[in-house]
């Protein structure tokens, strides 16, 4: 077990991609992940799993077949189960993803985007 703080900012530093998640963290089968994102992501869901967003930098709009959620630094979303949603950053946003170590990161979509195994940092 790694009892060394993390800073977020400087994890943040070790990767520039869009779209592909690192691991930071892991407790309880949940993982602690971070992302870049920038653009239109893929429509997916997650059938078992809860998927929270929590912006840290920039802006963030979850798109829903019957909404769109806009979120900004220091907010946070989480995404139930089963639910069809699309992450969506008009500029370059960082995120903090929790969720259980089983989710895929596009579900059961494959895409040019999906991350098979994400990498820890």
């Amino acid at each position: 077990m790694n009892l060394e703080k993390v800073n977020l900012k400087d994890k943040f530093k070790l990767f520039n991609e869009h779209w592909t998640p690192k691991i930071i963290g892991e407790l309880n089968g949940q993982q602690v992940k971070l992302a870049k994102l920038k653009g239109e992501f893929v429509w997916h869901d997650h059938k078992d799993e809860d998927e929270m967003f929590l912006v840290i930098k920039g802006k963030l709009n979850i798109e829903f077949r019957d909404k769109t959620i806009s979120l900004s630094e220091g907010e946070m979303y989480i995404v139930p189960r089963g639910v069809e949603h699309n992450p969506v950053a008009p500029e370059e946003a960082w995120i903090l993803l929790f969720e259980p170590a089983t989710t895929k990161h596009t579900g059961e979509v494959k895409d040019k985007l999906t991350i098979e195994n994400p990498d820890w940092i």
